[in-house]
């Protein structure tokens, strides 16, 4: 056994420059994480974004028709969702970090999928918006709080593979959904009911079960965490320690937390966050109706979502991976919307080709759009440091970051299906263009502060180190890029 295991094995694991992240130790230790919390945390986003986009699919089945709904009442009730989640993500965060991820997920799993089952029983236009109001407030903590749970049990190198393969089942939801939708829909006139309701109460009922695994195995932090040993314990919270840097703060913090909203790095994240979450929430969206515009059957084209969305879900994964692998965020980011502009660009080019290259360019763009997200989640949890900041920026990012999801809404307008969509194209390239300009203008600042910390002289880093709540604005911190 090596000098450094030994001291782990003895606890001594206090100094950073005796510490070894490669050990056997921490191995195991990441293995026991990466199989206790991946599948848990996958499974509650593959539920949240299976009932927050189920309504595309309950369109294609007949909730349109039958709840009368004319000109954009449809998109209004994809926007007003979207309200629910930016009223409700900060707070949503600062009960999480108060209470704890385990009694905090469990009890909005359980609101969320109540409402989802209410859904089909509404009636009328009114009743859709407010049932959908209402479910965004339940899922609005789901998203920042697995974000933040992420960066409170991995090393900032780490987070990207582990946010790529939990936000991978929004592609995987896009694929299973539709084949899901399509059996679901095959109910249709059971006990009295259509389609589209069996939809939302087979799905909303599911996610009710699901609650359970939620209670059962999520944790509130290393040192809560009853499935690992007493050591492992200790190391999985020791390892964290030393990652943060000067940033070692976990208790909640007011003073902490106000410092997210006067750090204008939250704001460059919002900026760039709402740049592609625009393009991704209309993709989720509305797939199923640009598909419905190849001229498939509605049974057919339920279907037909699924092999885009796989493609997606394989390339999300890869570009996570490769992000951790080479400790790289930015060109990560940028890579993935450049590809993304591109497929919007094809999709506009080939809408009067044959259904192959239509298609194809579709399933180019899904996995431009979805692809960035997972180092754009690491970039933003690994750069702000402190618990207590971190949760209310993560929080403040997706809360505003959702105002793309209510433009994404409406960005493929019904009067548009007949020209093939170009103008929800078109707008939706421009956006992955611009975020792959903020991407580049964001690694190039970072990585300048960084060189600036490096090259500081004795005196000037002395004068840095003054003050209280330093954070990530510690002359020892460092920013990834």
């Amino acid at each position: 056994m090596s000098d450094k295991q030994e001291l782990v094995d003895e606890k001594h694991i206090g100094q950073a420059a005796e510490f070894d992240p490669d050990s056997p130790a921490i191995r195991v230790l990441k293995r026991k994480l990466d199989y206790r919390f991946i599948p848990i945390w996958s499974l509650l986003y593959l539920f949240n974004f299976l009932d927050r986009s189920n309504i595309g699919n309950a369109r294609i089945a007949g909730l349109e028709q039958d709840l009368n709904l004319t000109g954009t009442e449809f998109n209004m009730t994809l926007t007003i969702f979207f309200f629910g989640y930016i009223f409700f993500e900060v707070p949503s965060n600062i009960m999480l970090k108060k209470v704890g991820p385990k009694l905090w997920i469990t009890v909005i799993m359980v609101v969320w999928s109540a409402i989802m089952m209410a859904t089909a029983a509404v009636k009328d236009y009114a009743g859709l918006l407010s049932a959908r109001f209402f479910l965004g407030l339940a899922e609005a903590g789901l998203v920042p709080g697995i974000i933040f749970m992420v960066s409170t049990f991995y090393t900032k190198t780490e987070l990207a593979t582990r946010n790529g393969l939990w936000y991978s089942m929004a592609t995987f939801s896009g694929a299973f959904g539709g084949i899901l939708a399509y059996g679901i829909s095959m109910m249709h006139g059971k006990g009295g009911l259509v389609g589209w309701q069996w939809i939302f109460i087979i799905e909303g009922g599911t996610t009710l079960l699901v609650c359970l695994i939620a209670w059962f195995g999520l944790a509130d932090s290393p040192e809560k965490a009853m499935f690992l040993t007493p050591e492992e314990r200790l190391l999985a919270a020791e390892r964290l320690r030393i990652d943060a840097g000067p940033a070692t703060e976990t208790e909640f913090s007011w003073s902490q937390a106000r410092l997210a909203f006067t750090d204008w790095q939250t704001y460059a994240y919002i900026v760039g966050y709402i740049c592609g979450s625009i393009p991704v929430y209309a993709m989720s969206l509305f797939v199923p109706s640009i598909v419905l515009q190849f001229n498939y059957s509605v049974a057919t084209t339920q279907i037909m979502t699924a092999p885009a969305f796989a493609a997606a879900t394989i390339t999300t994964i890869i570009c996570a991976v490769s992000s951790d692998r080479f400790r790289e965020r930015g060109l990560h980011c940028f890579v993935p919307s450049v590809v993304g502009c591109i497929g919007f660009i094809l999709l506009i080019a080939t809408k009067d080709s044959s259904v192959a290259a239509r298609y194809v360019s579709l399933t180019v763009t899904c996995c431009g759009v979805f692809s960035a997200a997972p180092a754009m989640f690491a970039w933003f949890s690994g750069n702000i440091g402190g618990h207590s900041k971190r949760a209310v920026a993560i929080g403040l990012i997706a809360s505003l970051g959702c105002i793309g999801g209510a433009i994404g809404a409406q960005v493929y307008r019904p009067s548009d299906a007949a020209g093939g969509y170009v103008r929800g194209h078109t707008i939706s390239a421009c956006l992955c263009g611009m975020a792959a300009i903020m991407s580049l203008v964001s690694k190039m600042v970072f990585t300048l502060i960084n060189k600036h910390r490096d090259n500081l002289s004795p005196e000037e880093y002395a004068r840095a180190c003054q003050g209280e709540n330093l954070l990530d604005k510690h002359p020892d911190f460092r920013y990834q890029t």
